[in-house]
């Protein structure tokens, strides 16, 4: 059964634990908070241009490049506040920022008022997105952990397939601006649950003080492990798939096959069946291994793209074809994410338990920024066809799947 009752790391033995349900439901919430916040705002986009930079309607996309921006550089600092004042203040502290973040921009009157709110969201939102990781770290280690956080993102997977039909709702019903009102309602339901419900899981004796050279010996012992950086390369290529496909996936149900009235439904779609990613790797890490599913995920990637660029550049296939094919493999996508992300988290920071909340805000930092900046040069390139994603897609999986070789099968733990 997966909601089986692992025994504690002896580190934890004394701290009291959710039943297993609930506390992957709440790691599920936490970390749909970032994806609620860039998906519920993706049907109003065209109201804000209207509204606020009429002139120049693509400003509005900024709105969600600056979120993205501010949960890079509050990745950061979100781990190593964890390690030294502990799991839920840190949380509590960035879904109150988050909380301000959006308040401020249901009252701006600027497209630039808007993106500085977004940035401040941005920033809070880093907190639960990383702090979560650090929680299971303290609490699970091995293939239990992979499994956990396999769990809460099979859960997490439903926010994108309904957070744009909630944003277009609240845009129906009322405006663009009562969107950050739901991410506040969004916020307070973390907030409640997280301090009602979620015992602390790093207790005093096990927090590490933040001062700047503990940080700097902490960062350099991260940067200096070379298991943790190859697992933190490989979760960054495979973020860079994600974000250029996230980038480019509308231009191309538009542009490529002439969908993007019905782009929102197949999105969705697209959505749903992801979630068999995190309930296959669920069920499988635990005999065949975090490291080997990761690298049989990238391997298959490589090959997948690499044919759909051939059959694609053939012109073998009708435009229907073509569309069944696209979308097949768009969706294989986000399966690949869910076979990879969560194991390749749980691999790098299996040996950085001491310090998880460091360890866990440097790799998914790294991860964020350096894949927003090489994902716009996949979306930059789009010439009206799927090719340069596919090109992107061949490469990234590729070379993850080498990285991966240069590894070792992490050893099997109780937990």
């Amino acid at each position: 059964m997966i909601w089986q009752t692992s025994k504690p790391t002896q580190q934890m033995a004394e701290v009291k634990r959710l039943p297993m349900p609930e506390f992957v439901a709440l790691l599920a919430f936490l970390f749909a908070t970032v994806a609620f916040s860039i998906d519920a705002m993706l049907p109003g986009l065209p109201e804000i241009a209207a509204e606020l930079t009429p002139d120049a309607v693509n400003r509005a996309q900024l709105i969600l490049v600056t979120f993205i921006f501010g949960m890079g550089f509050g990745t950061i600092v979100a781990g190593p506040i964890s390690d030294a004042f502990g799991r839920k203040i840190t949380i509590t502290l960035g879904l109150t920022i988050y909380a301000f973040g959006a308040a401020l921009a249901f009252f701006a009157q600027s497209l630039e008022l808007v993106l500085a709110a977004r940035v401040i969201q941005g920033f809070g939102t880093a907190a639960p997105r990383i702090v979560a990781f650090a929680m299971i770290r303290d609490l699970y280690e091995g293939r239990r952990m992979a499994q956990i956080t396999s769990l809460a993102q099979t859960v997490f997977m439903v926010i994108p397939a309904v957070a744009p039909v909630i944003g277009a709702y609240v845009i129906y019903v009322l405006n663009w601006r009562f969107i950050f009102v739901v991410f506040i309602i969004f916020a307070l339901i973390n907030t409640i649950w997280l301090n009602l419900r979620q015992p602390e899981t790093l207790p005093p004796e096990r927090r590490n003080p933040l001062n700047p050279p503990k940080l700097m010996q902490a960062f350099k012992e991260v940067i200096s492990h070379r298991r943790v950086m190859i697992y933190t390369a490989a979760l960054t290529l495979g973020s860079v798939q994600m974000t250029g496909m996230l980038t480019s996936i509308q231009p191309i149900y538009d542009v490529t096959f002439g969908r993007a009235d019905t782009f929102p439904a197949w999105f969705a779609l697209s959505a749903l069946i992801a979630a068999a990613g995190p309930v296959l790797n669920a069920t499988l890490v635990m005999r065949i291994g975090m490291r080997r599913l990761a690298m049989w995920a990238y391997g298959i990637q490589t090959v997948l793209a690499l044919l759909f660029v051939l059959a694609y550049q053939s012109g073998l296939f009708s435009p229907a074809a073509s569309f069944v094919i696209w979308f097949i493999w768009s969706s294989s996508i986000f399966i690949m994410a869910g076979l990879t992300f969560g194991n390749l988290t749980a691999l790098a920071l299996q040996p950085l338990g001491h310090i998880a909340g460091m360890a866990a805000s440097m790799v998914t930092a790294v991860a964020t920024i350096v894949s927003v900046v090489l994902a716009i040069g996949i979306g930059q390139a789009f010439d009206g066809t799927p090719v340069p994603l596919l090109i992107g897609t061949v490469i990234c999986s590729a070379a993850a799947y080498l990285l991966m070789h240069r590894t070792t099968e992490e050893p099997v733990t109780a937990d």
